[in-house]
């Protein structure tokens, strides 16, 4: 029995810990969580930031470098469309109103008709329509009897084809006399286009959209 107490003895012996070194300890371990919290993790989150800022600036390069390579065809291509742009509004009839775009159209007719000689009877302004991003405007003339079969022919030929696009959308012609064939007279509906209010509007919104990516730039 003595025996068999004697083994049990250091199997019974409990550990014995000192505070100081449980001090020590829990101090380590807080230095420890310091160091990752403050050191650690945020080099980890700074390392990952730049990471993704890598990635972003690789693809605006990349991006730059192809608007490089396709520089001359971009520019190229912006210069043909703004020749065109340039080309169809020197076609335009001029005015900001309906009321100027019509007095131009009516001194264009006015000129070409005493050039070849038609007399017009009077001129009637028709309500403007809007096409897309242009107005339509129109106006009907009444022409005195004409047997000048030749310089009615010259008047449309010019209406058609001068520096302005006009056309001719409507025409009515009669033989007040049926002894003179040749004497004509009737009216036509001559129309122009100007520029409409949805490219004023949609001018003005590129313009508020360019200032704000300007502010963002800016920001940036």
């Amino acid at each position: 029995m003595k025996a068999w107490s004697f083994l049990r003895k250091p199997f019974l012996k409990k550990p014995r810990f000192s505070r100081k070194k449980v001090s020590w300890g829990l101090i380590g371990i807080a230095i420890c969580t310091l160091i990752y919290f403050l050191g650690i993790q945020p080099a980890v989150e700074a390392a990952r930031k730049a990471g993704d800022e890598i990635v972003l600036k690789k693809k605006v390069f990349l991006k730059y470098e192809e608007y490089l390579r396709n520089r001359k065809a971009v520019e190229e291509e912006l210069d043909r469309a703004t020749k065109q742009y340039e080309g169809i509004q020197q076609r335009l009839l001029p005015g900001d109103t309906p009321q100027l775009g019509a007095a131009n159209l009516q001194e264009i007719v006015k000129r070409l008709s005493e050039k070849d000689g038609i007399g017009i009877r009077s001129f009637r302004i028709l309500e403007p329509k809007e096409i897309d991003s242009f107005r339509k405007v129109s106006l009907q003339i009444d022409f005195n009897p004409t047997n000048q079969l030749l310089g009615l022919g010259q008047f449309i030929h010019d209406i058609e084809h001068q520096e302005k696009d006009l056309m001719i959308s409507e025409m009515d012609l009669l033989v007040p006399n049926m002894r003179m064939p040749n004497n004509i007279q009737g009216s036509m509906v001559i129309s122009g286009l100007m520029k409409g209010t949805k490219t004023k509007e949609e001018g003005k919104e590129k313009g508020k959209e360019k200032g704000k990516e300007k502010e963002k730039e800016r920001k940036g």
